[in-house]
């Protein structure tokens, strides 16, 4: 079955740094974009970054352009995302999602970041 399965979160201090990742089985990783999202409680999921099927274009919103990194391999059918320079806003649960032709999106159950001195 699709299994999405994210690692890597934990808690780490101000300027701090952190690599998630997501590791996906049950489906044809290379024909899906993949992005991270982020969750806070009482508030929207926010995308956070995303990367085409080849992993050549990405896209990271404001917030995290120039600290975050996301990056994928299709050999070992997982995406990354490279946190640096972490910031207390940046806490929340990461979340993966891929997303297929027809609209098809597969989740995973996330990841707890937080960031605090």
């Amino acid at each position: 079955q699709v299994q999405l399965v994210e690692s890597g979160g934990g808690l780490v201090q101000p300027g701090g740094s952190l690599r998630l990742s997501c590791a996906a089985s049950g489906f044809n990783f290379s024909l899906f974009s993949m992005s991270w999202y982020r969750q806070v409680p009482g508030k929207e999921r926010d995308l956070v970054a995303q990367i085409s099927t080849g992993g050549n274009i990405m896209n990271h919103v404001d917030s995290v352009r120039g600290r975050f990194a996301i990056s994928r391999d299709n050999v070992k059918n997982t995406v990354y995302l490279n946190m640096t320079s972490l910031k207390p806003e940046d806490t929340g649960v990461y979340v993966c999602k891929a997303k297929g032709a027809g609209g098809v999106a597969y989740w995973g159950q996330g990841t707890r970041v937080t960031v605090s001195s």
